[in-house]
């Protein structure tokens, strides 16, 4: 079977889940092939294994890291002229569609971004206009390149013993031209990471106010979820703008989204209509939110949300 190149996204040494969902993505058309650039492999090899990696192209020189995105699409396009690969898998993420791009652009191929599955033939998937229509598409020329967005695919384990090949790359003064000065390490809190989350739990105009938002992470943290937001909460400052969910904020594809007091408008619906089960609760049974959903619950959030979370609660 075919080769397919897939870019490891971590920090440190720790694998993002969009890189186990690519590796499964990848092994379902062909040979998933990882490609690791920076230190901390030693840390995360048999994570890659696990999930199915039958070999891992090692680029472990820090130096891959000190410079802002153009040494790994340059590491890239080394290995596509080398290695002759079916196609590049990379993560729909800010960096990875920059990599994409520049990697299309090395290597004279067609790029695909935010794809939500990819099949037989290397035909992608995307969900637009706010998920009211599913289009195809397949790149013509050269080597696919495709960015799946996060939380598309279920990862699957698929225990392999990588192949382990290092290798090297001169980087031109092009690559070096943008330098990282300083690298600081964003405060985790203990929900998971809002674009990485199999549960997320918005809240919107509904809410009401910030002093409200304690409801939605209630909720949030009974199911181990993260929060989002809508637009309407963000723009009023109910809660920051790094949790809203929509068009202009951030993409998320759940195994489980719900929605509270948001009405469902189509800048919203873009951001999470992908996700694979919705719940919506408002009292406006009219809100286009319920076109989009497969569970509605039409009624007052400040009550339903609370009896839901001591529900969930009681279970555990």
């Amino acid at each position: 079977m075919a080769e397919i190149l897939v870019l490891v996204d971590h920090v440190d040494g720790e694998v993002k889940k969009v890189t186990l969902e690519l590796l499964t993505l990848a092994n379902r058309l062909g040979e998933a092939a990882a490609v690791w650039v920076g230190p901390g492999y030693e840390s995360a090899k048999d994570k890659l294994g696990e999930y199915g990696a039958g070999k891992v192209y090692v680029a472990a020189d820090e130096e891959l890291t000190s410079y802002v995105v153009a040494p790994k699409a340059t590491l890239l396009a080394q290995l596509v002229s080398e290695r002759s690969p079916a196609a590049v898998f990379v993560a729909a993420t800010a960096e990875g569609k920059e990599i994409a791009g520049r990697l299309a652009v090395k290597t004279g191929s067609g790029v695909l971004t935010d794809v939500v599955d990819v099949t037989d033939g290397f035909v992608a998937e995307h969900s637009i206009f706010g998920g009211g229509i599913i289009s195809h598409a397949r790149v013509k020329t050269g080597t696919p390149i495709i960015a799946v967005r996060p939380n598309s695919v279920a990862p699957e384990a698929g225990a392999a013993t990588p192949a382990e090949e290092q290798v090297t790359v001169a980087l031109s003064d092009a690559d070096k031209a943008a330098k990282v000065v300083e690298k600081v390490v964003q405060e985790k809190g203990e929900r998971p990471d809002l674009t990485e989350a199999a549960i997320v739990v918005s809240g919107g105009r509904g809410v009401g106010g910030a002093e409200n938002f304690s409801i939605i992470e209630g909720l949030a943290d009974s199911l181990g979820g993260a929060v989002g937001a809508s637009r309407a909460a963000t723009d009023a400052g109910w809660y920051p703008h790094s949790f809203q969910v929509g068009q202009t904020g951030k993409t998320v594809s759940p195994q489980l989204y719900i929605a509270v007091g948001i009405s469902g408008a189509i800048q919203h619906r873009a951001g999470m209509q992908t996700s694979k089960t919705i719940v919506a609760i408002n009292k406006d049974p009219e809100a286009p939110i319920f076109e989009l959903v497969d569970f509605g619950i039409v009624g007052d959030l400040f009550q339903v949300a609370p009896q839901l979370t001591e529900e969930i609660t009681k279970r555990k």
